[in-house]
């Protein structure tokens, strides 16, 4: 599968345990700093629709704010339910500054 990494934002715009989103290639995803790390999921609940980038980090997932479903930021894999199903994680990676999200083709 080709992967295009594309630019999202500087590195400095994402806080530690927030949340930023942005639409690449018309896709919604949700970007979080957490324990220095950054992260890139999917930015909607597998649940119930609800837009991931308003919700909250903990602990290393990030929590819906409809129902509270929890998924992980690293694997995409659910932690706490209603959600059942997992959302996609993305590769992500930081030059000279910037914010690179990898989406596939």
């Amino acid at each position: 599968m080709v992967q295009e990494f594309v630019k999202v934002c500087d590195e400095i715009e994402i806080v530690e345990g927030k949340i930023m989103t942005a639409e690449i290639k018309k896709r919604p995803i949700a970007i979080a700093r957490y324990e220095g790390k950054l992260y890139a999921v999917d930015n909607i609940c597998t649940h119930d629709g609800g837009h991931l980038g308003e919700g909250n980090v903990i602990k290393g997932q990030v929590q819906c704010p409809r129902h509270g479903a929890r998924f992980d930021l690293k694997t995409g894999q659910v932690k706490r339910m209603p959600a059942i199903m997992g959302i996609g994680t993305y590769e992500i990676k930081v030059e000279n500054g910037q914010v690179f999200v990898a989406i596939p083709e």
